[in-house]
């Protein structure tokens, strides 16, 4: 199908729908510009870069930093850049407009906030993979979520060179242990009360909608983990009697039932609200 034939199904799908859920991976903050390489990477990590070697905020995630103090040097710098000193993008404020008047429900495998950011309403965002604003003890000996803006300003503040004081890495208040970031990296991942409120409300909103034009919007969705949202749209949409099923990214190719536009995000976006 030519791209504007798709675009305009795409619209029309959206326009005439009951019910949207938004499906998001990285592809949609990277398209957006919250990237974690390039410039941006540079721009804002160079002494990091060369004193370790560093080639980009993912794989800087899993470098094996010789202290606690090093790791939170550059933990507290990675979280507080792309929690709190990116604004909303955007490519996340026109998407909140396309279906700002819609039935709409977000799940996303993206911690970065942008969508709370531009509008989405927090209790029609189900966040599957943790958030970078929130802390967690690394044990877990409890599961209880913090909220970690004042103590990464903190760290940030009082940092010598490319480390944190032993003092100010954040500690548990119930045990006594390291805190970590609440991001599922491992085991250790908790899912608190919120999130399984959320869990609940995301399958609730797909049953109140199942016998209804429901929409599966994914966007930017990769195969690091696909069974949370990519394989699971595709079965819905197989099955459920309405629904559709619009892909939005670059590298996935055209597949029967399912509306797939390889396009970058942002051209898509903006093709829709004209």
């Amino acid at each position: 199908m030519e791209l504007w034939k798709q675009l305009e199904e795409a619209k029309r799908l959206i326009s005439e729908a009951d019910a949207i859920v938004i499906g998001a991976g990285a592809g949609l903050s990277s398209a957006a510009g919250l990237t974690y390489s390039g410039s941006r990477f540079t721009e804002h990590f160079a002494d990091f870069i060369k004193e370790y070697g560093l080639t980009d905020m993912y794989s800087s995630a899993f470098y094996p930093f010789e202290t606690d103090e090093k790791k939170w040097g550059y933990w507290s710098q990675h979280l507080y850049l792309n929690r709190y000193q990116t604004g909303s993008l955007p490519l996340y404020q026109d998407l909140y407009e396309l279906v700002a008047d819609k039935n709409y429900f977000v799940i996303t495998t993206n911690v970065d906030s942008q969508f709370e950011k531009a509008g989405f309403e927090r209790e029609k965002i189900f966040e599957v993979q943790g958030n970078y604003g929130e802390f967690q003890c690394s044990v877990p000996c409890h599961d209880g979520i913090y909220a970690n803006q004042e103590t990464l300003e903190i760290m940030l503040a009082n940092r010598q060179g490319l480390e944190v004081r032993s003092e100010d890495i954040p500690k548990c208040p119930k045990c006594g242990a390291d805190m970590m970031s609440r991001l599922r990296m491992d085991h250790r991942f908790v899912e608190d009360r919120h999130w399984h409120q959320q869990e609940s409300a995301y399958l609730a909103f797909l049953q109140q909608y199942a016998e209804k034009k429901l929409v599966f919007l994914e966007l930017g969705v990769g195969y690091n983990t696909p069974t949370i949202i990519k394989f699971p749209f595709e079965r819905l949409n197989a099955v459920l009697p309405q629904a559709s099923l619009i892909r939005v990214n670059l590298e996935d190719e055209e597949r029967d039932g399912i509306l797939t536009i390889s396009r970058e995000i942002g051209e898509v976006v903006s093709a829709w609200k004209e």
